[in-house]
């Protein structure tokens, strides 16, 4: 019988310890280090039996024939670049609670041919109840309530599914690896199974991963890197709205967004964000700023919301939805450049609608809406502002200008802020307003120190 070892692996990164330490060296992470087991290792010519490949010059290749499957979920296909890819592999994490499961469900309902949805958690009366409810009872979709990677791989043979569901890879354990289900060799041996099932079979297969509390995928790193795309669902469960992201992806763009909101008939696509984002805006409060923002190819208008309040003791800057070094740049640029103290007074800043920005061309909203709280002097109701804001003070250019200011001309917006030096054209709906500074953003938004 083959001898166990102890060993010491990162959770985080997968980096193997001679002994317990409090911080992994390899990656940083401060109590990431546990203990696990493994077998021997194999004998030094297993990896001589192997055949190896073949190089030849890439001109040479024959491009991909295969365009992705499309998933019949708009929003989802929009982040995958048009659908699944056959043999490609898919980890989709997020917090508990958040919708990762009806989102594979409806998946599942809208896949057009036979699939199988692995639950490794719960039961297969539990996940039958919520398709019910979620209408995603079918004759093709398969459901098999399993945790060990051999009986998975068998029921592969014999429904020989189009699409694969794997909820969650922490679950699943494969009984040759000698260590405890969810430990970084299982997650680590699970996934590369499941890839090379999908690869060899060219089944499209989606892993459930879990999350730490700070938000990142839970196991070694690893999994991230053996995995064609990385989706992030995100949003808060008590709110309705849901944001799914491409971490990493393969087959495309990682700068789209995908918009859902959880109804009680599951979820639905939010094809017009600006409008769900505008819909509870109140015009002439101080403070309140109307973003064009651009998330991959998708327009959207969102609301920045700022606070100011005095305060005796030292300054505090809070910002959600929004860089907090990012928010502290701009605060300062607003003192030294346009003579707003703000150093004996609080300042908070969010994004209306749960919505993250992380693009420099929101920085001139979000300064313009720190300056009409600090000064009480709300914004005219029919402006949209975008630009880059330099220490120095300037306004500098953005991309995509023209379809942020079209989207905002379609919901009824008449002026906009834009770079001086910026070069656009926009139809009669909407018209442009130049600035080259601060200062002259100020002016133009109507807010003045004189309030």
């Amino acid at each position: 019988m083959a001898r166990l070892r102890s060993i010491f692996l990162c959770g985080s990164c997968g980096a193997q310890h001679p002994k317990w330490a409090g911080k992994c060296d390899a990656c940083g992470e401060w109590n990431s280090i546990i203990e696990d087991v493994e077998g021997p290792d194999p004998a030094p010519h297993a990896a001589a039996l192997v055949p190896g490949g073949t190089a030849r010059p890439i001109n040479a290749l024959d491009a991909p024939s295969d365009p992705p499957t499309p998933t019949h979920m708009p929003e989802l296909d929009r982040v995958l670049g048009g659908g699944l890819v056959a043999g490609s592999v898919t980890l989709l994490g997020g917090e508990p609670g958040i919708g990762k499961s009806t989102l594979l469900l409806q998946l599942l309902a809208a896949w057009s041919s036979r699939s199988l949805y692995v639950t490794a958690e719960e039961s297969t009366e539990q996940v039958g109840l919520r398709a019910g409810r979620l209408g995603a009872l079918r004759d093709d979709l398969w459901l098999l309530s399993e945790s060990s990677m051999a009986n998975v791989v068998r029921v592969l043979d014999a429904v020989e599914p189009t699409l694969l569901v794997v909820d969650s890879i922490q679950a699943v354990a494969d009984p040759s690896l000698p260590s405890l289900p969810g430990s970084v060799n299982q997650v680590r041996g699970c996934a590369h199974r499941l890839v090379h099932e999908a690869k060899s079979r060219g089944i499209p297969t989606v892993i459930v991963g879990h999350v730490t509390k700070e938000g990142s995928l839970a196991g070694p790193r690893l999994l991230e890197h053996v995995v064609d795309t990385v989706l992030s669902f995100e949003g808060d469960r008590h709110h309705a709205l849901r944001l799914l992201r491409a971490v990493k992806h393969r087959f495309g763009s990682t700068s789209e967004l995908g918009l859902f909101e959880m109804t009680e008939q599951g979820l639905q696509g939010v094809p017009d964000a600006s409008s769900l984002f505008l819909a509870d805006r109140r015009t002439g409060t101080p403070g309140s700023v109307v973003v064009p923002a651009i998330e991959g190819h998708r327009p959207m208008l969102v609301e920045v919301q700022a606070l100011t309040n005095p305060s005796g003791v030292p300054a505090r800057r809070s910002a959600q939805g929004l860089d907090p070094s990012r928010l502290a740049m701009l605060i300062a640029v607003l003192e030294r450049r346009a003579g707003v103290t703000l150093a004996q007074h609080e300042v908070y800043a969010s994004v209306a609608g749960g919505v993250r920005l992380a693009e420099p061309g929101s920085d001139l909203g979000v300064l313009l809406a720190i300056a009409s709280a600090a000064l009480d002097a709300p914004v005219h109701g029919d402006l949209v502002v975008t630009g880059e804001v330099g220490l120095g003070g300037e306004v500098r250019q953005i991309g995509h200008l023209e379809r942020r200011l079209a989207e905002a001309g379609r919901l009824g917006f008449r002026r906009a802020l834009v770079p001086a030096n910026a070069s656009v054209r926009t139809d009669a709906s909407i018209t442009a307003v130049p600035v080259a500074t601060i200062a002259e953003a100020l002016a133009a938004a109507g807010i003045s120190r004189t309030h």
